[in-house]
């Protein structure tokens, strides 16, 4: 439903006498609301074949010949006719549509036609321009206070510094002051304010805390979560993502390229690891693993996603409202749509291994103790008093292999297609796969013609770095990563099929159904079962097909491999080889040992590796060798999901979807931009990156100012365009739109720099009022939309949670890192897919920031989402602010409080002052300043009330402060009361 627009008086001078309509203020609206949803810009919805958001077309005739329009005469108007109709058939809008024009409008309108019925471009659309600013003035000041002054008012005094400090610390960092940083604060603010504000302020900046605090805003945008969503919602690793939104925030990395970085950081000259892992942005998207979906289809509604999150996040557009239509009020069309879509659905979505030293460096000694025990090995060999040595087995073992061995004669495809991945064909015959993948891929390959008779053929399932799991398979959701199941193997000569005697392999296993997935299931005739190498990742396997009948020498063979059954999961590296050998089996022996067992002498290194070998797979020293090869074994590396750019020979289509239907794709559409901002270069090639360059260009009208209003928002608790989300026809009037516009000027001017641009409105006096609401203000300003005072504004829920770890000497300031799992009730993960287990974290781990909690979509965190932390299923650009007796119960009841109140109460307690010196560090500590005289009394009598209850038995110190927390009676105490001041609106209001 479109948002219902209000225009209060004092935004509207033209309602008074005299005034001159302005179109966007006084006319626009009313069409847009009233009108614009049938005579928009939509062709396929729009009634009458009138339009009306563009003057030439809404003074053209229509079929009857009325004219909607007539400049200068309202009475010759059809659209004036209409509206003020009192037949019900002709009254526009029409009653069904219950949008009611009201009187005052009717007025607007006939006014507005009569005076020549002028339009003008919507003011998001333009380009800003800086007001003039008086030398030595703060600009954020001098534009409030003329809007103040308009209005009869003026600013709020100054806050008191104890207020000061911890508002402006909470805004930068997420956390309170200390209380030593207090007294510093308000001592020396007694003497130099201006100057001691300033400094805090940078102090602030310059902390890391900075980063975390600006980065859990972003990371709402970014729709950030730990777990991939639907009904499975298992578990990904894109923490080093969230880690680089905090080390770029605190870095000042300037806002375009940050946003360049997201959005097409792997296409940069050179990209660095951590460019690459910042395109992490569009890797947040939600994945469906259920067993039964199309893979394509969801990747569809993944770039659906990804647009509108594009659009939200740097426009301030509601661009999904033309996934299926054009739009009803914004000129933006359905073909737009899937053309920006165009610019980001050529990319592939990878899992990048992350360097670590710590692993490396274990990885490194573990091979130095493998290498030791492989030396040690021949010692272990059994029985070697009567004569059976390691070396004598040896021998033998070589003799036997080198007989039995098979001589495999690499067949390099000539031809490689197939439904939907790209198959490339690699200088040593193996073929890599990459793209998209469905639940049912078959790979068609000709192969080149072997110069022997083909009594054999072997496929190698070969592991390769781009791959999940490091392959050899493709399986990336559903199944396990890098899982494949083949369920047919065929191979067609002169278009005929060939038999096959048999089949063979190194290793199977199933990870569905009770049949075990062996090559010769690959062979049956039956495509729900095949040959899969479950369980084991990221190493070669091997299946070799005995032929019924050889192949003659110089025929050219086709192979044809079908993959799938229940889930998407094709091979994607691998190798096909020939031998006339009609004996050959699959063994667990690569190219370099088969080539080595072949030659006729061998070196004393070719001699090495093959006892290296033996010692490694002779059953009688398995368990030695297990342990080596466990040592061997690289560890598994941290991950981080994030985009790749296909290549040019295989750019993915786009297609214009009607109604937005998966299934109904249309013709194809090219990458455009939007036409009514900025044009996009004309010689630029037309990629992810340049149009990250034109969301990001100078030129554009709405990403700098879309910026700026959301930093407003979040440090002033409404945006200057308080439809944050939305700069289009249907959004609220800039309050301020000369402030709007010269902030969004001077960021770009100041190079983009988000601490720059902070640092500004802190600084002013307007950030700095008191929230005190004068008589006055209250009657002229009851929204404080013209900020006569500073808005009381209810923290986030993380920095509820972490201001209480702070007050209570909780908090463990760690930077970075994977997600931790601070205590919640058992109940809230209950209902989660697969009975998932939140096991609460240890040690400091527990008391880590709110933005590092493991978050999980389908059981979110439950004491954020109490005070409305989003779950990050979709990009959420305005948290709401509820009120409800379920969050002052969680303050109260909720294990972390509970813990936070027991560090507290133990640590006051071991204080040798008196109360009140006590009183005074709890209230320092918990609300940032000092207590009154009537809360220090009321605190007094609370003290007394609770150590009479403690000394009769009424209440028990070991209930109220935990067994692990040393119970005293005066722990108990002070428990109780940091309680009682944790509980306070105060405690969660920023003032």
């Amino acid at each position: 439903m479109p948002r219902l627009f209000v225009l209060l008086a004092l935004a509207l001078p033209a309602s008074l006498p005299g005034a001159a309509l302005d179109f966007q203020r006084d006319v626009r609206p009313i069409l847009s609301n009233h009108c614009y949803h049938c005579h928009g810009p939509d062709e396929q919805g729009r009634k009458g074949k009138l339009r009306l958001d563009i003057r030439e077309d809404a003074l053209k005739a229509g079929k009857s010949g009325e004219v909607a329009i007539v400049p200068g005469k309202a009475e010759a108007s059809e659209i004036i006719r209409r509206i003020l109709s009192e037949d019900e058939d002709e009254l526009m809008p029409p009653p069904h549509a219950k949008k009611p024009i009201t009187a005052a409008q009717k007025a607007t309108l006939k006014r507005w036609v009569a005076e020549g019925a002028e339009y003008a471009p919507h003011w998001a659309f333009t380009k800003p321009l800086a007001a003039a600013v008086p030398a030595g003035v703060h600009a954020v000041d001098h534009l409030i206070q003329k809007k103040l002054h308009e209005a009869g008012l003026k600013l709020a005094p100054e806050a008191d510094p104890y207020t000061l400090a911890r508002r402006v610390s909470l805004d930068l960092t997420g956390l309170q002051p200390t209380t030593d940083e207090l007294e510093a604060f308000v001592a020396a603010f007694k003497t130099e304010p201006q100057a001691t504000y300033e400094t805090y302020v940078d102090r602030l900046l310059a902390s890391p805390a900075y980063g975390e605090r600006w980065a859990r805003r972003w990371l709402d945008l970014a729709r950030y979560a730990d777990t991939n969503g639907y009904e499975k919602d298992r578990e990904r690793s894109i923490w080093p993502y969230r880690d680089w939104v905090i080390q770029a925030l605190n870095a000042d990395m300037p806002f375009d390229q940050f946003s360049i970085e997201q959005l097409a950081g792997d296409m940069l000259p050179e990209a660095t690891l951590a460019q690459r892992i910042a395109t992490g942005f569009h890797r947040n998207t939600m994945l469906n693993e259920e067993g039964g979906i199309d893979p394509l289809e969801f990747r569809f509604h993944a770039m659906t996603d990804r647009v509108a999150t594009t659009g939200a996040t740097w426009l301030g557009l509601t661009l999904q409202c033309t996934q299926c239509h054009t739009h009803k009020f914004d000129p933006i069309t359905h073909t737009e749509y899937y053309g920006m879509m165009a610019f980001l659905n050529n990319a592939d979505e990878p899992d990048l291994d992350l360097p670590d030293e710590t692993l490396a460096a274990q990885h490194r000694a573990n091979l130095q103790k493998a290498a030791t025990l492989l030396k040690d090995l021949p010692s272990k060999w059994p029985n070697q008093k009567s004569g059976n040595t390691a070396e004598k087995a040896f021998d033998q073992w070589l003799t036997t292999e080198r007989a039995r061995n098979t001589v495999w004669q690499t067949l390099k495809p000539t031809k490689a297609s197939t439904n939907l991945p790209l198959l490339a064909i690699h200088a040593d015959g193996s073929v890599l796969a990459s793209g998209d993948i469905t639940k049912s891929d078959t790979y068609d390959l000709t192969l080149a013609p072997s110069s022997q008779p083909v009594s054999a053929i072997r496929l190698e399932a070969l592991p390769h770095e781009s791959l999940p799991a490091h392959g050899p398979g493709m399986c990336n959701y559903e199944g396990p990563k890098g899982d494949f199941f083949m369920g047919e193997f065929k191979v067609i000569v002169n278009g005929q099929p060939v038999k096959f005697a048999s089949a063979t392999e190194s290793y199977f296993k199933n990870n569905f159904g009770k049949n075990p997935a062996t090559a010769q299931q690959a062979i049956d005739g039956d495509p729900q079962t095949g040959w899969s190498c479950a369980a084991r990742y990221g190493e070669r396997h091997e299946a070799v097909f005995i032929l019924a009948q050889p192949v003659p020498a110089g025929t050219e063979i086709r192979v044809i491999m079908q993959f799938g059954r229940h889930y998407a999961c094709p091979l994607g590296h691998f190798r096909l080889s020939a031998s006339a050998d009609a004996k050959a089996v699959a063994r667990d022996m690569g190219n370099e040992l088969t080539s080595l067992l072949a030659k006729p002498e061998l070196t004393s290194n070719d001699r090495q590796t093959l006892w290296e070998h033996f010692l490694l797979t002779a059953p009688q020293l398995a368990a030695e060798a297990k342990t080596i090869r466990n040592l061997r074994t690289a560890p598994a590396l941290p991950i981080s999901l994030v985009m790749r750019e296909r290549p040019a020979n295989h750019q993915r289509p786009t297609f214009r979807h009607h109604r937005g239907e998966f299934t109904q794709p249309k013709e194809p559409v090219q990458p455009v931009t939007l036409a009514v901002l900025h044009a996009f270069p004309q010689q630029a090639p037309k990629t992810r990156l340049e149009f990250a360059r034109w969301l990001m260009s100078p030129e554009n009208p709405l990403t700098p100012r879309v910026v700026v209003n959301r930093q407003w928002a979040t440090l002033f608790g409404r945006g200057l365009v308080k439809t944050v989300d939305d700069f289009g026809y249907q959004g609220s009037l800039p309050s301020h739109p000369e402030l709007l516009d010269t902030l969004a000027v001077e960021f770009v001017r100041q190079g983009w720099s988000m601490k720059k641009l902070h640092r500004l409105l802190v600084t002013s006096a307007t950030y700095r009022q008191s929230v005190q609401v004068s008589d006055l203000s209250q009657a002229k300003d009851p929204e404080n939309i013209l900020y006569s005072r500073f808005p009381r504004v209810r923290l986030e829920a993380e920095m509820i949670r972490d201001s209480m770890l702070k007050a209570a000497g909780l908090l463990n300031p760690k930077l970075g890192g994977p997600s931790v799992y601070p205590p919640q009730p058992d109940s809230v993960t209950e209902v989660a897919y697969g009975k998932f287990k939140w096991t609460p974290s240890t040690g400091a781990d527990r008391y880590r920031r709110s933005l590092y909690t493991f978050s999980k979509r389908t059981a979110p965190f439950a004491l954020y989402t109490t005070f409305d932390a989003p779950t990050g299923d979709a990009c959420l650009v305005k948290r709401e602010a509820s009120n409800s007796a379920l969050q002052a119960l969680t303050i109260m009841n909720d294990v972390i409080f509970t813990e936070g109140a027991q560090s507290l109460g133990s640590l006051l307690a071991k204080e040798a002052d008196g109360d009140e010196t006590l009183l005074r560090q709890l209230y320092l500590r918990v609300l940032s300043r000092q207590p009154e005289a009537d809360e220090i009394q009321l605190m007094k009598t609370f003290l007394q009330q609770q150590r009479a209850r403690l000394k009769s038995g009424e209440l028990k110190a070991s209930e109220i402060c935990g067994q692990a927390n040393a119970p005293s009676p005066e722990a108990a105490t002070w428990t109780l009361a940091s309680r009682a001041l944790f509980n306070l609106d105060e405690f969660i209001t920023k003032n």
